[in-house]
């Protein structure tokens, strides 16, 4: 019997239907609800000016298909992140979500929570 196909896309939903559980906490805390899945990839959104990080993507698909239609939870940050803190972790582990992002995302506040495909 073939198991039914997990729903990234309805799963993560919840988490922005109920997005009011998570604003202004530590994206630890909505990390730590995550019990089905975890990010597989972290990706910086850019700004105008270049110097901040207002949000990051996170992935949940192997790096190769992230470019291709993939599912992305949007979280925009409280206080803009400085790029060069998040260009470290980019070019130390290729973008993807390790425990030392795990450990430097945890502690940044949440300002929105966005789910998109």
């Amino acid at each position: 019997m073939k198991k039914p196909k997990f729903d990234t896309l309805a799963y993560l939903k919840q988490f922005e239907a109920n997005k009011a559980n998570y604003i202004n906490k530590p994206l630890s805390v909505l990390l730590n609800d995550m019990t089905q899945i975890q990010p597989k990839t972290a990706w910086p959104t850019t700004h105008r000016k270049k110097t901040i990080t207002p949000g990051t993507s996170f992935k949940f698909c192997n790096m190769e298909l992230s470019f291709h239609n993939s599912i992305t939870l949007l979280i925009e940050w409280q206080d803009p992140i400085p790029r060069d803190q998040t260009k470290y972790y980019e070019q130390k582990n290729d973008f993807y979500f390790t425990n030392e992002e795990r450990i430097f995302y945890g502690s940044k506040i949440i300002k929105d929570i966005i789910v998109y495909r």
